[in-house]
Order: structure tokens, then C-alpha cells, then sequence
């Protein structure tokens, strides 16, 4: 699915109420849009775990318009199943990821141009050099 709102309409078919009584809970799984905008933004939020920290966030249950009580971990592994088929572990996205020398303590820092890269390693070079 594409957007939040849809979501929360398969949530309102599914459950009952109105759309607007599951878009908060739609809305913060795909919140790291707005840092990542493409599939891997899911890494996040998109896991077993995610499913648990949004029922931290909105709590065990939310209250529809219908005045049904909806468990939030199921509307939760509603999205994450809409979007992936399954519900992964945080270990199933983390194995995937490629290791990169900034993740480990060094003086380089990731950077999106070329450039940039090339001043933090000299900088790193530099820095290594000197007397302390």
C-alpha cells in the first residue's frame, strides 16, 4: 500500500469505525518516509518489534468510532502484513544490511558526494598522523 490513508481504510473495512480512528497509528509506521523514501524506510518500523513500540506508543487498545476496542498490534501487523506479506524480525532486515567503515569507530563519515568522502578520510588520514 501506498500511503497511511489507505491503510486506514483496509483498517476501518476490516475492524470498523472511520478511517481517522487508525490513520495516527497508519501514519507513525511510515513516518521515516520523510528520512528514507523508498522501500527501506520499512527497515525501521516494519518488524515484530515495530508492531510492539507502536503499542507503546498508542497503547494496547484504541476505541473506534464504533466504540469497538481494537487491539493497536493488530491494526499494527494489519500494515505490516498489507505491505510485506509477513511479519519479519528486526533480525530480518539488520543480517541484510552491508557493513560500511563508518560503523565502526573511525574518523570517516558517510557522505553523499564524492567529495565530501574524500575530505573526512583525509581529515582521518590527517588527524592519525599527528602527534597527540
Amino acid at each position: 500500500m501506498a500511503h497511511p490513508y489507505q491503510h486506514a481504510v483496509r483498517s476501518s473495512r476490516l475492524f470498523g469505525g472511520v478511517p481517522e480512528d487508525y490513520l495516527a497509528i497508519h501514519a507513525w509506521f511510515d513516518e521515516s518516509k520523510a528520512h528514507f523514501a523508498d522501500l527501506r524506510h520499512r527497515a525501521l518500523r516494519h518488524h515484530s518489534e515495530g508492531i510492539f513500540l507502536a503499542e507503546a506508543t498508542f497503547g494496547v487498545t484504541v476505541t473506534n468510532s464504533d466504540g469497538k476496542v481494537v487491539p493497536v498490534r493488530t491494526v499494527g501487523e494489519q500494515h505490516v502484513l498489507d505491505d510485506l506479506g509477513w511479519i519479519p524480525s528486526v533480525k530480518d532486515w539488520l543480517q541484510h544490511i552491508q557493513f560500511q567503515p563508518w560503523m565502526g569507530r573511525t574518523p570517516f563519515r558517510p557522505s553523499s558526494d564524492q567529495a565530501g568522502a574524500e575530505k573526512a578520510e583525509e581529515a582521518g588520514e590527517a588527524s592519525r598522523t599527528q602527534p597527540a
